[in-house]
Order: structure tokens, then sequence, then C-alpha cells
């Protein structure tokens, strides 16, 4: 199992662009949606397709206009939540010279949003790297279970991941 071991650089209304302060829209594009050039991920640090090969849904997020991946996560449907399994920001925005701010919180909205879409009243569930507790507990309202490394997100820090990152109209597609 994966610790989420990625930084919520900040919560956006969508994604910014840091070099102009601008704000730009995103779009959700499915895995099974994806160009096999959108596929072919140098550089990360993760086996999406695996993750896919092993049941889970995974999402890439994208700039309206353009069709660089951004992020992915992966996550799939538990009996009372949606557990997330892996979040990555491309490369680009990694670090001290990346491109977008924004784009990991962007991601855990979409997995809240599906928390919502299933029935689970934006129920989320994973697992974080120690030293990154607080910040998750801080920065998507997240709260340790027990004594364990397992954290969740509730139904209201839910609803305001979702309110923040998703207009109304598309807060709960097909």
């Amino acid at each position: 199992m994966s610790l989420i071991d990625i930084e919520i650089d900040g919560l956006t209304r969508s994604v910014v662009e840091i070099e102009t302060n601008k704000s730009l829209s995103t779009t959700i594009v499915w895995w099974d949606q994806l160009k096999p050039s959108q596929r072919r991920l140098r550089k990360w640090s993760f086996d999406w397709q695996g993750e896919v090969d092993m049941g889970r849904k995974v999402a890439a997020l994208t700039i309206k206009g353009d069709s660089k991946v951004q992020g992915l996560i992966s996550f799939s449907a538990q009996v009372d939540h949606v557990f997330v399994h892996l979040v990555e920001s491309a490369p680009h925005n990694i670090g001290h010279g990346k491109r977008y701010v924004g784009v990991p919180g962007n991601l855990f909205a979409l997995a809240c949003r599906e928390a919502f879409r299933l029935g689970f009243e934006g129920g989320l569930a994973f697992m974080a790297k120690s030293e990154l507790i607080a910040h998750y507990n801080e920065s998507l309202g997240a709260v340790q279970v027990g004594a364990s490394l397992r954290m969740m997100i509730d139904t209201e820090p839910a609803k305001k991941l979702v309110d923040r990152y998703f207009e109304e109209s598309d807060q709960w597609p097909n």
C-alpha cells in the first residue's frame, strides 16, 4: 500500500500558473479517454497503467485547451468510502520551479466528488506519510484515524473541496 506523499501547494479555484498568477480552468480525463501519447509518462514516479490493471479508477487533470497531463490520481470504491491509492503531480509541477499551483487539491476534490456521487457522503480515505499528517489536516481537513497513518476526509471538508474546484453544473457528472 502506497503512502500519499504530495504537498497540497494551495487550494485554488482551478490551477494557477505561477509565472503569470493566472487562474486556468481544468478538465478531468479518465485514463481510458487519454490518447496513447498522453499515457507515455516519462519521469513520473508511479506505474499508472498498473493502477488501471488493478481495477482502480485513474483520472488525469489537464488544463482546458491543452492535452498535457498536469497530475494523476487513482482510487477505488470501498464499502462506505472512496480510497485514494496514489496522487502525483507532473514532474514540471513539483519543487521550486513548478509551473502550476493547485493540482493536488484539484485531484483530491475529484475523489471527494466521486465519493458523493457513489453515495458515500464525500467519505474519502488514504494512507499518509507520518510527517504529512498535520499538513493534510490543515490543508484538506483530513483527520487521522486513531494512531495509524490512515486519514479520512468527512462530509463537510469534502463538500468544501468539491465546491471550491467544481462549478455546480459539473459537480455531479455521470
